[in-house]
C-alpha cells in the first residue's frame, strides 16, 4: 500500500502565538527575539508583515529595525509555545497514532491507515488546517507526499495556511528543479560543496553518480541521493516513542567578545562542565567532542575530533575540547559565541579497553565530578565552583543551566 505522509508546518509559530496574545500587534510587522542586553539579541521567528522587508530568522534584533523601522519586537514566552504545541498535537492524534515531532512547530503524520476515516491524505491535510484555524487561531501549512522528505519538502512550498501535495507520479515534475538547498539536510557547507562541484538542483543531485557523491561527502552523499530520488523508506514514528539521544551539547552567545585563549578557556570549561554533567545524568558518555564557534561577524561553523576514550569527565571533555580549539582557530577575529558538544554516545559503563596509563586519573577525576554532583543537588548550582571562573566575573556570569535549556527547548518541547 503506498504510503501517506504529511509534514505540518505552525506558520511563524512564535510571532502568531504573541499575536494571540496581544491581538493590538495582528497588523504590524512583529518578530520574536533574544535579550539584547545579554547579547542574545537575535530574531527567532517573524511574522508574515515583517517577511516584505527582509527580517530573518538569525538576525540582530538591530539589523531587523535597520530592514524594518516599525518593527515590533516582543520577548519570547516559551511556557505558552509550549501549551500550544501540545494541543496542536492533541489534535494530530485524533487522526493517526503515528505522529513524530520535528520541533516545537512541525510534526510528521503517517495517515496511510486513516483514509477510510477521514478521507484521502490531502482532505486530512485540510481537515487539521480548519481544526487548528478555528480551535486555537494559529494557522498550519502541510505537506503531503508518500514518503517523510517530500513531505516535508512540500509544506515548505506554499505558506501560509495552504495544503501542497507531491505524488509519486509527478514528483520529478515538482522537485527536480528546486534549489538543492531546499531539500531536507542540505545545509550551508553541504550546498557550497554542492555548487563547487556543479550541483545546483535538487534534479543535479539526484543525477549525480553515486560514486561522486560518495567520494565528496562519504555516507552523506549517499542518504541525500537516496532523498532526491525520494527513496527516503524512514518511518513516522508512533506517538510516545523514545527518541535516541545522539548528542549532548551547550552553547552560548557570551556578553563580551573572547580575545584570547584564556577567554575561550574559561568558557569551554563551563560548557564542558554542564554537558558532563548531563551526560552522567542520562547514564551515558562519548568518544566525540564538537566544538561550534561564532565571531563577531556572526559567520559560525563547527570542528570536531575524537577523544582518547569514552568519558563523561569534565576535565576531559574540556581538555579535548580546548586542545582542538589551539589546533583549528588562529584568532582572525574575536569570537562572539561558544559551543561544546558531545556525540558517539554509548551507555556509561560500556566495555571498552582500559587505557595503560592515566586510567588512575581519570577514575580519580570521575569520583570528583559525581562528588561535586552530590553536592550541588544538596546545596545549590553555586555551592561549589572552579577557581578558573573567578579569572573574569563577567564572564563568569554565564549561566550555562539557563543556557543550555534554551539551547535544547526546541528538542525539549518536541517530545511534549
Amino acid at each position: 500500500m503506498e504510503r501517506v505522509i504529511l509534514h505540518s508546518d505552525l506558520n511563524s509559530f512564535y510571532a502568531s502565538v504573541e499575536c494571540l496574545k496581544d491581538p493590538s500587534l495582528r497588523d504590524k510587522p512583529v518578530a520574536v527575539g533574544g535579550d539584547v542586553e545579554s547579547r542574545h539579541g537575535i530574531i527567532l521567528t517573524k511574522n508574515q508583515l515583517a517577511k516584505p522587508f527582509g527580517v530573518r530568522v538569525g538576525q540582530t534584533i538591530w539589523e531587523a529595525k535597520q530592514c524594518c523601522p516599525e518593527l515590533v519586537v516582543v520577548p519570547p514566552h516559551f511556557e505558552e509555545y509550549r501549551r500550544l504545541s501540545r494541543l496542536v498535537r492533541d489534535i494530530y492524534e485524533e487522526y493517526t497514532d503515528q505522529v513524530e515531532p520535528f520541533g516545537i512547530d512541525e510534526a510528521w503524520l503517517d495517515v496511510t491507515g486513516s483514509r477510510a476515516l477521514f478521507g484521502s491524505g490531502k482532505e486530512i491535510a485540510d481537515t487539521l488546517r480548519g481544526r487548528i484555524r478555528k480551535e486555537l487561531g494559529l494557522t498550519v501549512s502541510v505537506g503531503v507526499s508518500f514518503n517523510k522528505v517530500f513531505a516535508k519538502l512540500a509544506s515548505d512550498l506554499k505558506k501560509p495556511d495552504a495544503t501542497t501535495e507531491i505524488p509519486r507520479e509527478s514528483f520529478r515534475e515538482i522537485v527536480f528543479p528546486l534549489p538543492v538547498t531546499d531539500l531536507l539536510f542540505v545545509g550551508w557547507s553541504t550546498a557550497k560543496k554542492f555548487r563547487d562541484y556543479g550541483v545546483y538542483t535538487i534534479g543535479d543531485l539526484a543525477n549525480t553518480d553515486i560514486k561522486l557523491l560518495r567520494s565528496w561527502l562519504g555516507k552523506a552523499g549517499e542518504v541525500l541521493h537516496a532523498y532526491a530520488n525520494g527513496w527516503d523508506l524512514s518511518p513516522v514514528a508512533k506517538v510516545g516513542s523514545a527518541e535516541i539521544v545522539k548528542s549532548v551539547g551547550n552553547s552560548t552567545t557570551c556578553p563580551r567578545d573572547l580575545r584570547n585563549n584564556e577567554d575561550v578557556r574559561l568558557v569551554i570549561t563551563m560548557m564542558a562542565e554542564e554537558v558532563s554533567r548531563r551526560l552522567r545524568e542520562q547514564g551515558l558518555q562519548g568518544k566525540t567532542v564538537v566544538l561550534f564557534l561564532r565571531d563577531n561577524n556572526l559567520k559560525s561553523w563547527e570542528r570536531q575530533a575524537p577523544m582518547k576514550r569514552f568519558t563523561n569527565v569534565c576535565a576531559e571533555i574540556a581538555g579535548e575540547a580546548y586542545a582542538l580549539f589551539r589546533k583549528v582557530y588562529g584568532w582572525p577575529t574575536p569570537l562572539r559565541g561558544l559551543g561544546v558538544r558531545v556525540t558517539d554516545l554509548a551507555p556509561e559503563g560500556s566495555a571498552e579497553q582500559c587505557m595503560f596509563f592515566g586510567e588512575e586519573t581519570h577514575l580519580r577525576r570521575a569520583s570528583l565530578d559525581r562528588a561535586v554532583d552530590g553536592v550541588r543537588k544538596r546545596f545549590g548550582e553555586g555551592s561549589v565552583r572552579r577557581a578558573l571562573l573567578m579569572t573574569d566575573p563577567q564572564l563568569a556570569h554565564l549561566d550555562p543551566n539557563i543556557q543550555s535549556s534554551l539551547q535544547n527547548f526546541t528538542q525539549a518541547a518536541a517530545n511534549l
